[in-house]
């Protein structure tokens, strides 16, 4: 075959593939080119068309067609200054868009864009990319405060009014209600259908019709329901799931006991917070004669009332996992079965599936067991009464649960065990403060309190992993369609970040960017405990890793050093549990028939991808309502001081975090002391004449000047900082400064036009550019579609 014939089949291939980056690997297995010699030609013509531009390789040595020259496909990810980046392959970097390059894209639509930079290979400069055309848009509908317009406007415009977005990236789109379906009253939540999208002439216009009012922005408990509603959550339950749910029996009956090994002699607690109701996971230890412990895990069994393809299994599947929000829980399932009958209440009996383990004094788990199974747990515990136990000696509480201290007891000594373990292995352990808002009954914050993790929080934690790697090694070793929880290794462009950046404070780095172990990274950490660095060496090394998620390959879990690794503990708050129970149910009996396996490997990618989707929605949601909260909380404290600490270095500010977790800013144009450079490669600001520096882990005083819950920000003002090592500003001009910070450093007298004061030119442009209603140029749009 000749090099021509290769490099026609090459080009061919390339343009036609879904997958835009291949590895040689994968490119002569797409062309059946696997053979010695084959193989070797392939190479040698792949060398030869980089030479002539007709291919290129990537950061990682795969390969593409040059992207100058055709159009991909991505995903928009916009930022709400109006720029965005497009994200094309998961492994590769995204394409970032200059806002005058975003078209008509929003926030999470598929688009096709070209490349108008392409990336310097050997750098760590990116692609630019001008979008050129929306596939696809990401959503619907908007959620929105309601304005309305006067009578005479909605009869000349065909327009009830506009509503304002609660999506901050969003703010800059004016989104007009059509005069059709439902007119909300002034100041209504609205969730709203999307009729019409930006458009030439229209850049900045969404249209749509009202679908709903949640209710009033001044309702109890709107600004959380707000969030919800926004990230797209359901709040309410379909007729036909609630018939279903309310249709499982209250008691277990003989039926139900059918194929399962019965555990109700076993003495199992289930030890959970206070405020707990939806108990899903019981525990019971003991010393057995060889002196190795027994560890038996029972779990609720979910997955035997939401069967499969049924209402209940559509709408879990759906939600993929519970939200937890500050005042209130937006479950996978009716309370009718988390709360009630798949609850592990004590005293009852209860269906299960189990994993029981042999785990012998090196933590190694050298025996085991999974199986379905009916409990009757001995106790509710709370981990504040075994922390009471255990950490305290508390007498009153030992006596109160005097049967149950020496089982404690030997449950804290195999804890120890399995701790020790993930230790010596090399999972990494990166410090969390987790806190908690306490609100009142209107959904107004009056608290913020840290949560302490004591021994019963880290016992039970402990349990669960040993039980998620043991049933994820069982089924890897069968080489059955599993459904696993992954996490994996570090990129190594960011791995070779973290080393030079570590070189900074002296620390060398052993292993190397293509295969360094979590055992490894764990050393740098023990090495910098309690050391000035130790903050942002453990901010540096968070953001190298990669996100958890969900896969039906068995990656491993890198952060754990775990070589397997699943979720099979909590069915009833999150769906790839439910299914791993699911799986255990359908996997009984070995061998298990072709046709079972066939029908799991084909859903399981399908079921692993959307839940990990599921769960960053519950985050993102978690996350915006803690930022709502905690500036709500804060109002009330502008003009007061605070100790905190910088917990993060942008180029336009530090973060400073307040003992209580509360985050606020301080902007870069409000340190007037001096011109400072961001210095990347030390996450640190530094003064260019007096040469003062701010950098993560440093104690500071600061005085609150603003908190926004509407748009979730607060702002601080810096007071005084503790002194800390200098580090000398580069000599050479920083490129990452933009003009203005240029003319600022170049034209001191002039420091009022950077510090978000306009020139009057400006200004008045601006003002009679503005005059002009926006409705006016709508109904203008109107009466020109009207005409076509």
């Amino acid at each position: 075959m000749s090099d021509t014939t290769i490099k026609e089949k090459i080009m061919t291939y390339m343009k036609q593939e879904s997958k835009k980056v291949l590895s040689v690997e994968q490119l002569s297995e797409g062309l059946s080119l696997q053979k010695s010699n084959d193989f070797k030609l392939l190479v040698q013509t792949i060398a030869i068309m980089e030479q002539e531009g007709l291919l290129e390789f990537t950061k990682k040595g795969k390969v593409r067609l040059p992207v100058k020259d055709v159009q991909i496909e991505g995903t928009y990810r916009a930022n709400e200054r109006g720029f965005g980046f497009v994200t094309i392959d998961p492994e590769e970097d995204d394409v970032y868009v200059p806002k005058e390059n975003a078209g008509f894209a929003l926030d999470g639509d598929t688009v096709s864009i070209e490349i108008t930079k392409p990336a310097e290979a050997w750098s760590d400069k990116g692609a630019e990319g001008r979008v050129v055309k929306v596939l696809k848009r990401a959503f619907t509908q908007i959620v929105g405060e309601f304005v309305p317009f006067d009578k005479e406007t909605v009869k000349e415009t065909e327009l009830y009014g506009y509503v304002i977005p609660k999506d901050k990236k969003l703010t800059a789109y004016q989104v007009s209600i059509t005069a059709t379906g439902i007119e909300p009253v002034e100041g209504a939540i609205c969730v709203v259908e999307l009729v019409h999208y930006p458009e030439k002439g229209y850049e900045k216009s969404l249209e749509g019709i009202v679908k709903q009012v949640v209710g009033h922005k001044n309702d109890p408990g709107m600004d959380i329901l707000s969030i919800v509603m926004q990230h797209g959550i359901p709040t309410e339950f379909p007729e036909d799931v609630l018939k279903q749910a309310d249709a499982v029996a209250d008691q277990l009956s003989e039926e139900d006991f059918k194929n399962r090994q019965d555990r109700r002699e076993q003495v199992t607690v289930t030890i959970d917070g206070e405020d707990a109701k939806d108990l899903d996971d019981a525990v019971t230890v003991r010393i057995l004669s060889n002196g190795h412990y027994f560890l038996g895990v029972h779990i609720a069994d979910v997955s035997y009332y939401v069967t499969e393809n049924s209402p209940l299994d559509a709408e879990a599947y759906d939600r993929a996992t519970s939200v937890y929000l500050t005042d209130r829980v937006i479950p996978m399932l009716p309370h009718r079965l988390s709360n009630g009958i798949c609850s592990l209440n004590p005293l009852v009996d209860r269906l299960t599936m189990s994993c029981e383990m042999e785990i012998n004094q090196e933590g190694q788990v050298v025996r085991h067991e999974i199986f379905p199974s009916v409990i009757r747990t001995s106790a509710r515990m709370t981990y504040t009464a075994v922390n009471e136990i255990l950490e305290e000696k508390n007498v009153e509480t030992r006596e109160k649960y005097q049967n149950l201290v020496p089982m404690f007891e030997q449950m804290g000594e195999l804890h120890q065990i399995l701790e020790q373990m993930r230790q010596r292995r090399g999972a990494i352990s990166f410090e969390d403060h987790e806190a908690k808002i306490l609100v009142d009954e209107s959904g107004h914050p009056n608290e913020i309190v840290l949560r302490e993790r004591g021994i019963g929080e880290r016992m039970i934690e402990s349990f669960m992993l040993a039980a998620n790697e043991t049933v994820a090694k069982h089924f890897r070793e069968l080489k059955l369609p599993f459904i696993y929880r992954i996490h994996e290794q570090p990129k190594e462009e960011k791995v070779q970040r973290f080393f030079e950046f570590a070189t900074n404070f002296g620390i060398v780095v052993k292993g190397t960017k293509e295969d360094i172990s979590p055992k490894e990274l764990q050393a740098v950490l023990d090495q910098v405990a309690g050391n000035p660095e130790e903050a942002v060496i453990n901010t540096m090394l968070l953001r190298s890793m990669q996100q958890a998620k969900y896969s039906e390959d068995p990656y491993g879990h890198y952060g754990l050093a775990a070589e397997d690794y699943t979720h099979f503990t909590s069915p009833i708050r999150r769906y790839p549990d439910l299914i791993v129970h699911r799986l255990i149910r359908q996997y009984d009996s070995l061998p298990v028939q072709e046709e079972i396996k066939a029908k799991w490997a084909e859903v399981l990618p399908d079921i692993a991808d959307h839940s990990s989707k599921m769960e960053r929605r519950a985050v993102e949601a978690e996350r915006d309502t803690d930022s709502l909260k905690k500036a709500e909380f804060m109002m009330d404290k502008v003009d007061e001081e605070f100790d905190g600490i910088i917990s993060s270095i942008t180029k336009f500010g530090m973060f400073v975090e307040l003992p209580n977790t509360v985050e606020g800013l301080i902007h870069l144009k409000n340190l007037h002391q001096d011109y400072f450079h961001y210095l990347e490669n030390h996450l640190a600001l530094v003064g260019e004449r007096t040469g003062v520096t701010y950098k993560i882990g440093q104690k500071v005083r600061i005085k609150v000047t603003r908190a926004d819950p509407e748009t979730k920000e607060i702002d601080f003002e810096l007071l005084d900082a503790e002194s800390v090592e200098r580090i000398e500003v580069p000599k050479k001009k920083n490129k990452t400064f933009s003009k203005n910070e240029n003319k600022r450093q170049k034209n001191p007298i002039k420091k009022e036009n950077f510090d978000g004061k306009q020139k009057k030119g400006k200004k008045n442009k601006q003002n009679k550019k503005s005059k002009k209603p926006f409705y006016k140029e709508i109904s203008k749009k109107k009466k020109l579609k009207k005409k076509k």
